[in-house]
């Protein structure tokens, strides 16, 4: 079961479920987070409200494609867990020694490292839901997406759905230092999520998930990659237990679990590129490019 929000009427956004057939049934919780807070108060859990729902009333005529889609929840912040992966701290040792194969630098430790690297990514004001724009940041030469499973908790930490997640990344910036990682991570237009929450309920094995990452120019795929969270090396819980540590998190905050896709290095996204990431049971997550210089900035 996947959870949307999307402009009803071309004006109202509106909570709704998604069944595994894509028939699509408005809630009456106005946000993700009411839902669960609600299931909270009766001693119940999300997935039975939805299908409480379901049974009293019918789906809606349009079609999910037809919808106009925006973020499945406003998150006050959204964080990011770094080099999660192995092909993630291959590709930051490449950046910091200067494109030296198989040179070892302080990535190796931070990749075997008990604690995780988390770092801070987007607000709500800055991040874009499917089908909106991401952005270039102007001072950098060499940038990608980074395609990643996105956790979706509650304040007091538990994992209550899954999203796509695209933590655009400039690989110049970070490889010249890695003290510069803020501004190699956060700018205008820099993260996206979305295009569902899927019911953390409904997932069997959260390390099953496949992730496919494509990028098209001019009407063409130039890069297309594949993943599974089978090859994380950090578990879910252990990213969250660090987040929450001496920290307080927000209902609905965020938090992205690394990437395991990354485009030749010779790559770099253009203005005009249109970027696809498909996580299977979740949804495809597609973001045209555009340079800051063109048309209207996000606040």
């Amino acid at each position: 079961m996947r959870i949307i929000r999307f402009l009803r009427d071309g004006s109202f956004p509106t909570l709704a479920a998604v069944t595994d057939e894509s028939f699509v049934y408005v809630l009456p919780q106005s946000d993700f987070m009411e839902l669960v807070r609600e299931a909270d108060e009766r001693n119940s859990t999300p997935l039975a409200l939805v299908l409480k729902t379901i049974a009293d009333s019918q789906p809606i005529k349009g079609k999910l494609e037809e919808l106009e889609l925006l973020v499945p929840l406003e998150a006050a912040e959204v964080w990011a867990c770094g080099v999660t992966y192995e092909r993630s701290k291959e590709a930051r040792n490449y950046e910091a020694t200067g494109g030296k194969l198989d040179s070892t630098t302080f990535y190796d430790k931070v990749y075997e490292a008990k604690r995780p690297e988390i770092f801070f990514k987007s607000t709500a004001a800055r991040t874009v839901g499917p089908n909106q724009d991401v952005y270039l940041r102007s001072d950098s030469n060499w940038q990608i997406p980074e395609p990643e499973l996105g956790l979706v908790l509650s304040r007091d930490g538990r994992i209550v759905g899954y999203t796509a997640g695209n933590d655009m990344s400039c690989r110049d910036i970070e490889g010249e230092n890695p003290l510069y990682l803020p501004q190699a991570k956060m700018w205008r237009g820099s993260c996206s999520i979305g295009p569902a929450i899927r019911l953390a309920e409904t997932v069997d094995d959260p390390y099953a998930f496949r992730i496919v990452c494509r990028i098209y120019r001019s009407g063409e795929k130039v890069v297309e990659g594949t993943a599974s969270t089978a090859q994380l090396k950090r578990k879910f819980d252990e990213m969250v237990s660090y987040l929450l540590q001496d920290n307080t998190i927000f209902d609905g905050t965020v938090l992205l679990t690394g990437t395991c896709i990354v485009p030749p290095d010779e790559f770099t996204l253009a203005e005009g590129d249109r970027i696809e990431i498909e996580i299977e049971g979740i949804g495809v997550l597609a973001n045209p490019v555009k340079s800051q210089a063109a048309g209207s900035l996000p606040v």
